[in-house]
């Protein structure tokens, strides 16, 4: 149950963590379509000196998928047409759950009701789901202290996406991959991101650094990828040079804003929180739900992915008709779910923050840790991107993916019930051929 998707913030990119799995489902080749190769993350000073480069050029050879980036809607319409639109309920606000022994039962803002085995809470940040479930282990002094504290807030942030622009005037979108590029500003707590994508639009994304007395009451009032006071900040930031534009003619970050939609421009927070209790009795959360991540490292969006990706194969394991859903044999496959995902998620979330310091932050410190990072050989940079690829969950109740010779892949669990079932379908053609012999 969802909102209406809105069409906002910045560009959404994944990486060969999570394409094997649309290639698995026949979706790699359309989502090519509308995607760029990205293969280096420029840095630049205030005066758009070069100063540095993230170069992941040839990984595609070593791991087999380019990293891409790509208009956000445009995957919205490639996953809605894949999927029947009986199976999607648009504008429902969960503001009610119960959920018991005989199954789980959740009420919406229009006061309908649904009844079902299990709830996945895939409602972002703010989750409506993990809120109400809480509230209840709360009553039942079941929750951590650490699940009630607030995320860790480190940027405030202006997002969006241009409309078609003309190639004449930014010459970067001709190129058939994406231009993307971080200007460290001078003096001033922000830093911007500019990256090109297809169709002939800009996605940007202004950070400026807050200090870490972030008040509850400024808290309250973040709306999350919503356009709501935009106007303060988009006056500070309008005459921040970009490199985009002729030679002779540069642009500014007001450029952009002005060839976007004022109400598919957007300001947020930018949290942090791994979240320990990720399931309780028939529900069970997945994505920014119980991992927010800094957007910094490009791996928000690839692990709600993995996360679904996971907790479908164990799903699945039980879903075969032949045994009974018990709230114990729900419990086991949530806690299956978890121990293979939480770990991984964890890593992700603090290498998100330390990305966030490298490319955004302004203190000394990170500065300097900046000035490293970005002056690491690029073989070096190279093996850690490849010890990261090997993480890549299939779904194990389809063809997998081969693997390319050399890449460290993490091993996976297997599927007991889809080999049961190809053992069977085995025995079953070589009775059939058989009966021809």
């Amino acid at each position: 149950m969802v909102c209406a998707f809105l069409l906002l913030g910045a560009a959404l990119g994944l990486n060969p963590n999570i394409l094997p799995a649309f290639d698995q489902l026949g979706l790699l080749e359309d989502l090519l379509k509308i995607s760029f190769p990205m293969t280096t993350l420029d840095l630049c000073k205030e005066s758009l000196r070069h100063i540095g480069a993230i170069d992941v050029t040839g990984f595609k050879e070593k791991t087999g998928y380019d990293c891409i980036v790509f208009y956000r809607p445009d995957l919205y319409d490639l996953l809605l047409s894949h999927v029947p639109a009986k199976n999607i309920s648009f504008n429902k606000k969960v503001v009610w759950v119960l959920q018991n022994k005989e199954g789980v039962m959740v009420r919406t803002s229009d006061n309908e009701t649904y009844h079902g085995d299990i709830l996945v809470g895939a409602d972002g940040a703010y989750s409506a789901v993990r809120q109400n479930l809480y509230k209840d282990l709360t009553k039942k002094n079941m929750l951590p202290t650490s699940d009630t504290q607030n995320p860790k807030v480190g940027h405030v942030c202006l997002v969006g996406t241009t409309r078609p622009l003309d190639p004449e005037e930014y010459p970067e979108l001709k190129d058939n991959r994406s231009h993307f590029t971080t200007v460290i500003g001078h003096d001033k707590a922000h830093t911007w991101m500019t990256c090109t994508l297809p169709g002939n639009r800009i996605s940007f994304s202004i950070k400026e650094q807050l200090n870490e007395d972030i008040t509850k009451e400024a808290m309250f009032r973040n709306s999350e990828w919503t356009p709501e006071n935009n106007t303060k900040m988009i006056k500070e930031v309008y005459n921040f040079p970009i490199q985009q534009g002729r030679e002779g003619d540069r642009k500014v970050l007001g450029d952009l804003i002005d060839a976007t939609d004022p109400e598919l421009i957007s300001k947020v927070f930018l949290e942090a929180k791994l979240f320990e209790t990720w399931y309780h009795g028939r529900t069970v959360l997945i994505g920014d739900a119980i991992h927010k991540m800094s957007p910094c490292a490009g791996q928000g969006a690839v692990n709600a992915l993995e996360d679904a990706v996971v907790l479908a194969n164990c799903l699945y394991e039980i879903s075969d008709g032949q045994q009974a859903i018990t709230p114990e044999k729900i419990t086991e496959v949530f806690k299956d779910y978890r121990e293979q995902r939480y770990t991984h998620a964890k890593y992700q979330v603090e290498n998100s923050a330390g990305m966030a310091k490298i490319l955004s932050g302004q203190k000394m410190s990170e500065r300097v840790l900046r000035s490293i990072i970005y002056n690491i050989p690029k073989w070096l940079m190279s093996q850690k991107y490849l010890k990261q690829a090997g993480y890549r969950p299939q779904i194990m109740f389809l063809p997998t993916v081969p693997t390319l010779p050399g890449l460290p892949i993490v091993p996976q669990k297997l599927s007991k019930r889809y080999q049961r079932e190809q053992t069977e379908k085995e025995k079953e053609n070589e009775r059939h051929l058989a009966k021809f012999q």
